[in-house]
């Protein structure tokens, strides 16, 4: 639901969002087979690359279409809205190589992400860890020139189908990422079966005194705490949207469902309760949708985003999670099969409750900050 976001050309992003819909129509079959077995639909994917869809934030020197954060958030929504494998990870691997990449890095691996022709992971998670980088147990060790990975990574979406993966690990210097190409000789991968995001699905990957080069490192030794942050505060940006799009869908599909669905001489939407309904989802969809939108555009802008960042997710997810909720009120019986999609958006939306930053760590920072200012931020 794009309500402000500030796009360089709006005509490229009506034709982006129908280039998404023309994919997610074209590759239909391969889309449901693959998120009932929860595999990554790789020729969706690589059609997406044809179509442009994949680098939008990416210089045009590398293949991409120089957008910003308002053209990431737009497509990804799109991705999420029509049902379309998202491109959040391999956005999120292009804007890291953008803000930290060498010349030597940018020219090895943007052209392939912009295409998806190569897969990007991000290696970050571990058990025990939870929401705290500095519990990290990953080592990057410095050999020679060389350094030696050893991880133990769980959660990783697209792990097992990732080209390069970017793996976060304590050096000497302290936190430090890592490119780390997935062909390597000490890298095994496992597929894990989780209940939403099937179409990106999970690994678990383990790295084995894994020899990668010094010109693997991503920024500077000890500086991974910069390079995480700076990405992933417009991340949540990509993660709200998700949410949206997710929540749109499955609103406009229940609503088709009970304008025509009969109850006697009546049609679902005549009654007052179920409108009230209806009325509030989409109230909540599009407040959330100018918050997402103020923040994206300040992204763009140049301008300070950290909390309005923050803020998108934790709101989006309140908004989606209400709305999925409500909308079995529409569907009633018709709802509760897997041939529907209800449950399976609801077990997506709970997926992007944590991942990314979870509801709970978004509501902690929000507060802080608010108590930190003086004047409660304009309360």
């Amino acid at each position: 639901m794009n309500i402000d976001l500030m796009l360089k050309d709006p005509l490229w992003g009506a034709a982006a969002v129908q280039s998404v819909k023309e994919i997610s129509l074209s590759y239909r079959d391969e889309i449901v087979e693959c998120e009932r077995r929860g595999l990554f639909p790789k020729e969706a994917f690589r059609e997406m690359g044809r179509r442009g869809l994949l680098g939008v934030v990416t210089p045009t020197a590398f293949g991409g279409y120089g957008g910003d954060a308002p053209e990431y958030c737009l497509t990804t929504e799109a991705m999420a809205r029509y049902n379309l494998v998202s491109s959040q990870i391999q956005i999120q691997g292009q804007r890291w190589l953008v803000d930290w990449g060498t010349d030597e890095q940018k020219q090895k691996y943007l052209p392939g992400l912009v295409a998806g022709t190569l897969v990007f992971s991000e290696s970050i998670s571990e058990r025990g860890a939870a929401s705290s980088l500095k519990q990290l147990k990953a080592t990057g060790r410095r050999d020679g020139d060389d350094w030696i990975i050893n991880a133990e990574k769980i959660h990783i979406n697209l792990g097992k189908e990732s080209d390069v993966s970017l793996v976060y690990a304590m050096a000497e210097e302290g936190l430090t990422a890592f490119l780390v190409d997935t062909h390597l000789p000490g890298i095994r991968r496992e597929h894990s079966n989780p209940l939403g995001g099937r179409l990106m699905p999970t690994a678990d990957m383990y790295f084995e005194d894994v020899r990668i080069p010094g010109s693997a490192v991503l920024g500077e030794p000890g500086k991974g705490f910069a390079t995480f942050l700076s990405t992933f505060n417009v991340s949540r940006l990509g993660n709200a949207s998700e949410l949206l799009g997710a929540a749109q869908r499955a609103l406009a599909d229940a609503t088709a469902y009970a304008r025509e669905r009969q109850v006697g001489t009546n049609h679902v939407t005549d009654f007052q309760g179920i409108q009230w309904i209806l009325a509030d989802s989409y109230g909540l969809l599009y407040s959330a949708s100018l918050v997402r939108d103020r923040a994206a555009n300040l992204v763009a802008a140049g301008k300070e985003h950290a909390f309005e960042a923050t803020l998108a997710k934790k709101v989006a997810i309140d908004a989606a999670e209400k709305v999925i909720n409500d909308v079995f009120a529409l569907v009633g019986g018709h709802g509760l099969y897997h041939e529907q999609p209800y449950g399976q958006i609801l077990f997506d939306i709970k997926t992007l409750r944590i991942g990314g930053g979870s509801l709970e760590v978004l509501r902690n920072y929000v507060a802080q900050q608010l108590l930190k200012s003086p004047d409660l931020r304009g309360l």
